[in-house]
């Protein structure tokens, strides 16, 4: 009788966690569904809906398979998107190595991206990624401007650091007693004049935007070619 009551018990305790253990196992399923909806993308050449539909993957926090950086890869290739086609094949081979289901095609990509990855470090019209450069627009290509004081952030005056803004500094006598005294360096004021702008609010700087460089890339993937508006 006891022996059937702790059975009872026991039941009673799985059925309550089931819920519990239904809610951590990953929806391992719906990372499944995305992954044959990007390459039945990829089979149809639409790899602008299979490059969604893995970003839309990765956002989810989900497993990932551990085919689908290769998969991603090819899909960014073909987008021209070189830079980050690189970074997710060297994911792939560093998670699977040679034991990889598509080793033999991490290889052929590799090679296939030697070209167009030389070509994007060799150019002068697009950054890093391969996006092509536009004159910002903040500096218009000058790199430095005129702009709100960094240091003292447009006030004109910082903050006196031997007093700390206070315009007094305090000292004990001989016989222990705090007395205050004006502070030398800001004359009682508790602030100086900005050494950086001297005060004027702005300062000539590197321009925010674009770091100092005057220009800025744009989402257009670059073809390495100058336009024709870029002899004007």
């Amino acid at each position: 009788m006891i022996k059937k009551f702790l059975c009872f018990l026991t039941l009673i305790f799985l059925l309550a966690e089931t819920p519990l253990l239904a809610q951590s196992v990953p929806n391992l399923g719906q990372a499944d569904r995305w992954m044959k909806g990007a390459l039945a993308a990829m089979e149809r050449n639409d790899y602008e809906t299979a490059n969604s539909i893995f970003r839309n993957l990765i956002d989810s926090s989900l497993p990932l398979p551990p085919e689908m950086p290769y998969y991603f890869a090819e899909t960014l290739f073909e987008l021209k998107q070189y830079d980050n086609s690189q970074k997710f094949l060297n994911k792939y081979l560093e998670l699977n190595g040679f034991r990889g289901e598509n080793y033999q095609g991490a290889q052929e990509l590799k090679e296939k991206l030697e070209k167009p990855l030389t070509e994007i470090q060799q150019c002068q019209l697009c950054n890093a990624q391969g996006y092509r450069h536009q004159t910002c627009e903040n500096c218009l290509g000058a790199q430095q401007i005129e702009q709100s004081c960094s240091y003292c952030k447009a006030a004109g005056v910082v903050g006196c650091s031997r007093c700390a803004a206070s315009g007094m500094i305090t000292k004990r006598n001989i016989f222990n007693i705090v007395e205050y005294f004006e502070c030398e360096r800001c004359s009682g004021k508790g602030r100086l004049t900005c050494p950086t702008c001297q005060g004027s609010k702005v300062e000539k700087s590197d321009c925010r935007v674009c770091g100092g460089s005057g220009k800025t890339a744009t989402e257009t993937v670059c073809n390495h070619q100058e336009l024709d508006h870029d002899h004007d």
